[in-house]
């Protein structure tokens, strides 16, 4: 069984290569603007999602299920779901999750986390 971490830290690894398909621990924009704005936090990290598939041999267009974590699910869902309209290919529908979670740091307002084929 042949496992490939990417982006390896002490507890865990950002993404695996696993036979065919990428998984993506959960992500999130790398610089937070201070005015917490969801287009942009939400824009960074799905731009930091398609750099990371690329480089595990992927991209957005084979995605398979997303997992979509927001930290005000009442305020932002509709927000949310337009932005991951807009950035979907056209044709590509991956099963999803849109669930409320409060991180540790209070900045964040969307994190995703994704399996995508190879």
């Amino acid at each position: 069984m042949n496992i490939q971490p990417l982006y390896t830290k002490v507890l865990m690894s950002q993404v695996l290569v696993h036979q065919n398909a990428v998984y993506l621990a959960g992500r999130f924009a790398d610089a937070i603007p201070a005015e917490n704005d969801l287009d942009i936090q939400a824009g960074n990290t799905l731009a930091a999602i398609e750099q990371v598939l690329a480089e595990a041999g992927s991209d957005k267009t084979r995605l398979l299920s997303a997992t979509i974590y927001l930290k005000d699910i009442q305020a932002d869902l509709e927000q949310m779901d337009r932005i991951w309209g807009q950035w979907l290919p056209e044709g590509v529908i991956p099963v999803r999750a849109a669930l409320e979670a409060e991180r540790v740091q209070p900045d964040v307002l969307v994190e995703i986390a994704m399996v995508a084929a190879l």
